[in-house]
């Protein structure tokens, strides 16, 4: 069998529907066409606003320096509107440099709007790239970080290869990815408003509930924070952990490349 055959044959899920593999980042590009504009708007309405502090909880984690003899050189990918990229340069008060990266150009072009009014603009650049095949060299950088885009990426196993490729040793990665409730009575609140309220809210606010509909059950079929741990694990990562946060809506999963 050839390679064209064996991967028009194989499937994944986007969101409840199962497609062609090779479908599926056209199928997810049309979605954050639809929605690029108002993106941060969309996290909102998903998490309540609390994806701002998740946000600022990963930038602490990953703590970038302030000073250095050399740069500290982040990839921030699925970097969307740029708000993961603008934290990380004003955490390292201008030191830190972040390539925000993105396979929709549409994102990327929000980012390069916004990021002319930010403290330290001279900081960032935009790279149009997709996750599972980065044009970077090798150990290019001393950080990867990625926010709610793991779970769009249709072979995750490649993006997470691909991030431990391009990362120098001793560099860190940090992934934020919405994840299931594990509180008692708050995922079945968590559920009914993901179900009833979200897409509804998402139609009123853009006219189409579609993208948020497929939002929805992507977060359900994404892996579970054990097994994503386990998968970061197979790419090379070690000191792999998860940090539940607001009762597990969403994980920190930090790992080092040794």
């Amino acid at each position: 069998m050839n390679v064209e055959k064996e991967q028009s044959e194989q499937t994944t899920h986007f969101g409840a529907a199962q497609v062609a593999l090779e479908d599926k980042q056209g199928l997810v590009n049309a979605v954050f066409d639809d929605v690029a504009g108002r993106y941060d708007l969309m996290n909102d309405l998903m998490s309540g606003g609390l994806h701002r502090l998740w946000k600022d909880a990963m930038v602490a984690r990953l703590g970038p320096p302030r000073t250095g003899s050399r740069p500290f050189r982040v990839l921030d990918m699925a970097g969307g509107t740029g708000d993961i990229a603008e934290r990380i340069v004003n955490a390292s008060h201008g030191f830190a440099q972040v390539v925000v990266s993105d396979i929709n150009q549409d994102m990327l072009d929000v980012c390069a709007g916004r990021v002319k009014s930010w403290r330290f603009p001279g900081q960032v650049e935009f790279v149009a790239a997709n996750a599972e095949e980065l044009p970077f060299a090798d150990k290019s950088f001393n950080a990867y970080t990625i926010a709610f885009g793991i779970r769009n990426v249709p072979r995750i196993e490649k993006a997470l290869c691909e991030a431990h490729r391009v990362l120098k040793r001793g560099a860190r990665f940090l992934c934020l990815e919405f994840s299931e409730p594990d509180v008692p009575g708050l995922d079945e609140v968590y559920r009914l408003f993901s179900d009833l309220v979200i897409p509804p809210m998402g139609r009123m606010v853009t006219g189409d509930a579609q993208p948020y509909q497929y939002l929805v059950e992507s977060i359900r079929n994404f892996p579970q924070p054990e097994s994503f741990s386990a998968m970061i694990g197979e790419a090379g990562f070690c000191r792999i952990k998860h940090t539940p946060l607001s009762g597990n809506i969403a994980a920190l999963h930090s790992a080092w490349k040794i």
